[in-house]
């Protein structure tokens, strides 16, 4: 996305800013309880947040209450919707979506909520990939985008020099990547020429969304149910096989599941890293080398030109509860109208690292020279909003994806201990992931 794009961005959604103090019946403020899973700074600056709404609105207190890790909101969240004492509002990671789509009367959508509260909160002034993610198949909000990142690849310009690579120039594809890795390691004295977190977001759903393969029928899960994983096609088995050539050749280091690999580059120690682009604000801190953000690649045998990749992170939940009323649903809609403000946004993504949600969140920081003074900041950005979105990279709707992701990366540690190949891999992991998905349909189908 060009400068121009995202200063019509910016314009777009400058409406958002003018969203009035709306008129609440007089007497004591309505007060919203916000359950969110952010510890440290990052709870420190949602704080933050809250305390500049509620100095702008005096009708309305919003309390944000630090509940745990992602997985144990969930839990909290399900446990006091079944007690009748449901927050107002609930942070949900996003591999959560599909078992809050399918969590029914206990939550109020997005579309739900403006339509009831006469609130405008407009789908169109998100960046494509983050709100289809959280949209229904026919672009209806469910949940209001928050905290969003994507995986993008991080590379040492220190080790690229002493490798005779350009340290100004990343890899663009994976062939690019795979003799990068070679010449970090044996030239460049890299310990480790390249290595990931998040194996199955950055390597199967990012590399399906990249390249317009699907991870699942039913366009990821978002029009049924009866979704079924089909990650083991021909190009994902091509890139599998890849790793685990690297892995052999001694170029490819696996650091562990899920986040288990985010320590590893900003260490100085690892030429090449993929990582959510979340870890910046880390890098920047702890970097005792050069480090330089960079879109993730592609393999131009399986797309010409890449798409975009699908975000991480969190959106916003409404949940409901016997006894809420009318004026509680306004002020929730009214935060989040708040949050969606191009100045919030752009504070937020300025002050966290991550990627602003809104156009006019973009649009702004780039007009305030926030990327000409943190050169990479809009690498995931840029990312995010290449190519176009289709129904293979607007993001995955799939229940218990928490699970399936532990599968696939059970089955690959496997493969990397020579007991499989990447197909038998993919193929088990498929199957295994099969009968999780049928589970989840029966138990909110009954």
């Amino acid at each position: 996305m060009n400068r121009r794009e995202l200063l019509a961005g910016t314009a777009a959604s400058a409406g958002l800013a003018l969203v009035p103090h709306l008129a609440f019946a007089q007497g004591a403020p309505v007060q919203i309880t916000f359950w969110h899973a952010m510890a440290g700074p990052l709870g420190e600056e949602l704080k933050r947040l809250c305390d500049a709404f509620n100095a702008a609105h005096k009708a309305v207190v919003v309390e944000p209450v630090f509940k745990g890790t992602y997985p144990e909101t969930m839990t909290a969240a399900i446990a006091a919707f079944r007690a009748g004492k449901a927050p107002h509002l609930v942070q949900m990671y996003e591999v959560g979506t599909g078992s809050m789509l399918a969590a029914g009367a206990a939550v109020k959508q997005v579309w739900q909520l403006a339509d009831e509260t006469g609130v405008r909160l407009d789908p169109a002034i998100y960046m494509p990939a983050v709100r289809s993610y959280y949209s229904l198949p026919d672009g209806r909000m469910a949940s209001m985008p928050f905290n969003s990142s994507t995986p993008i690849m991080w590379c040492n310009k220190d080790l690229f020099e002493r490798a005779g690579l350009d340290p100004e120039r990343p890899p663009e594809t994976w062939e690019q990547v795979v003799t990068a890795a070679e010449a970090l390691r044996s030239k460049g004295g890299a310990k480790v020429g390249m290595t990931t977190a998040w194996p199955t977001w950055v390597h199967l759903e990012c590399f399906g969304a990249i390249h317009d393969v699907p991870f699942a029928t039913k366009a990821n899960g978002f029009e049924g149910l009866d979704a079924e994983l089909v990650f083991n096609s021909p190009p994902m088995r091509s890139h599998i096989t890849r790793l685990l050539e690297m892995a052999k050749a001694g170029t490819f280091t696996y650091a562990g599941r899920g986040a288990a690999g985010d320590s590893l580059y900003p260490a100085g120690d690892t030429g090449i890293s993929f990582n959510s682009s979340g870890i910046r604000a880390a890098v920047v801190r702890d970097a005792r080398f050069r480090p330089m953000a960079a879109q993730l690649p592609y393999d131009p045998a399986v797309r010409a030109t890449p798409n975009n990749s699908i975000i991480g992170g969190a959106s916003l939940w409404t949940m409901t509860a016997p006894d809420r009323s009318a004026a509680e649903y306004k002020a929730v809609a009214s935060f989040l109208a708040f949050l969606a403000r191009p100045d919030t946004d752009a504070s937020w993504h300025q002050r966290t690292g991550y990627v602003p949600v809104t156009l006019g969140g973009a649009g702004l920081s780039l007009a305030q020279g926030y990327y000409a003074r943190n050169p990479g900041a809009d690498i995931p950005i840029r990312q995010l909003n290449r190519g176009e979105v289709t129904v293979n990279s607007k993001g995955l709707r799939l229940g218990r994806l928490t699970e399936i992701r532990a599968i696939v990366e059970e089955e690959f540690e496997t493969a990397l201990q020579g007991k499989q190949d990447a197909g038998a891999a993919l193929d088990t992991a498929v199957a295994r992931g099969n009968k999780v998905l049928r589970e989840f349909e029966k138990s909110v189908s009954r």
